[in-house]
């Protein structure tokens, strides 16, 4: 269980990705196009090719830097050192890699749908994504507390974000999902049978709980 979390977002997609091409044989990236984006025709990618460049939204960098509080060790390994992200490569370079945590490429239908099969039992159309006792195991809550990286109490599943105690994803605290840097989210809520995503090209100062995301998702929730 260990007695603290602490959020690194580059570093934790390489170690998980090798943890899965030793046992499964294949990179992320393909098993993700393989198994689940081409059988539920989902337009998602981790690591795209050059057919699909000229259909990605250019990312516009936020005007500030998020708050992290007083920076310690964690973070600065996490965010503030030069080998904390990969850099002096262009964009295209950038898209073509696999980088398992950070350079997913999907739309916002995607993502969302991909959430779906786990607010509905773990599958979709027929294609299981997470059996039901895999996918209990995943969204348990692992350990919470004060994050050491991200300046937020965080509850944390096998690699999702529990809603509580932030509520970043609607009002059903056994919601759970993942948020990015810049405003980006996807979500599911298994007692509701909701899921949602959000997606945007100008990216926000907010590492978690972006206002933009946080008002869509609070008024899609006030319409059911």
């Amino acid at each position: 269980m260990g007695s603290a979390s602490g959020y690194h977002p580059i570093t934790f997609g390489y170690l998980a990705g090798e943890i899965f091409r030793r046992v499964d044989g294949r990179t992320m990236g393909t098993a993700l196009r393989e198994d689940l984006a081409l059988p539920l025709g989902l337009d998602l990618w981790i690591g795209l090719p050059d057919s699909e460049h000229a259909r990605c939204a250019e990312l516009q960098r936020p005007s500030a830097l998020p708050t992290f509080g007083e920076p310690n060790e964690a973070v600065r390994a996490a965010f503030l050192t030069p080998w904390a992200a990969p850099g002096g490569r262009g964009t295209a370079d950038w898209r073509r890699v696999e980088i398992p945590s950070a350079n997913g490429h999907a739309t916002a239908p995607a993502l969302a749908r991909l959430m779906g099969a786990l607010a509905s039992g773990g599958s979709l159309d027929g294609v299981a994504v997470l059996s039901p006792a895999a996918l209990e195991l995943a969204r348990a809550e692992r350990i919470i507390g004060r994050d050491l990286v991200l300046p937020f109490d965080i509850s944390w599943g096998a690699g999702f974000m529990r809603n509580t105690p932030n509520f970043f994803y609607g009002p059903t605290p056994d919601a759970f999902g993942h948020s990015g840097w810049g405003g980006s989210c996807a979500f599911a809520d298994p007692a509701r049978g909701v899921s949602g995503a959000y997606v945007m090209n100008r990216q926000g100062s907010d590492l978690i709980g972006d206002p933009r995301a946080v008002r869509l998702i609070q008024a899609a929730y006030s319409c059911l």
